[in-house]
């Protein structure tokens, strides 16, 4: 009998993925925050999750100037809107990025205890347990 791991797994690799992407991003705009200009940027991965989990449309391309789709869910970064703006245009504020930051973590370990103990799971069935 065939293990299938897409289907036991769930999305929860996908969210570990775009879940360590995220913490990049949150760690630049920590590491970017006395930096004039800059812009705070962030992803939703709950929307992204949602997405990949149901069926998309394929685009059909018939010419080959057509776009093609784009399957790149890391293209969706946009910019933070601040609550105070700054005035040298820096849009990073540390407090809210530090607790974003936190609930990325939490819900990343979340998703990796998920995975642990699914495979925990199917090992214990392959040894007969």
């Amino acid at each position: 009998m065939k293990i299938n791991f897409a289907n036991t797994l769930g999305l929860h690799p996908q969210a570990l993925a775009l879940r360590a992407r995220r913490a990049e991003v949150l760690a630049s705009n920590l590491a970017n925050a006395d930096t004039p200009n800059y812009k705070a940027r962030d992803f939703d991965v709950d929307r992204l999750l949602r997405e990949a989990e149901t069926p998309a449309i394929p685009l059909r391309v018939t010419h080959p100037s057509h776009i093609a789709q784009v399957s790149d869910a890391f293209n969706g970064l946009l910019y933070r809107v601040p609550q105070q703006a700054s005035l040298d245009g820096n849009t990073v504020e540390e407090h809210i990025e530090q607790a974003k930051f936190a609930d990325n973590a939490l819900r990343y370990q979340a998703s990796l205890r998920f995975i642990n103990g699914k495979i925990s799971t199917l090992l214990l069935a392959l040894r007969g347990e």
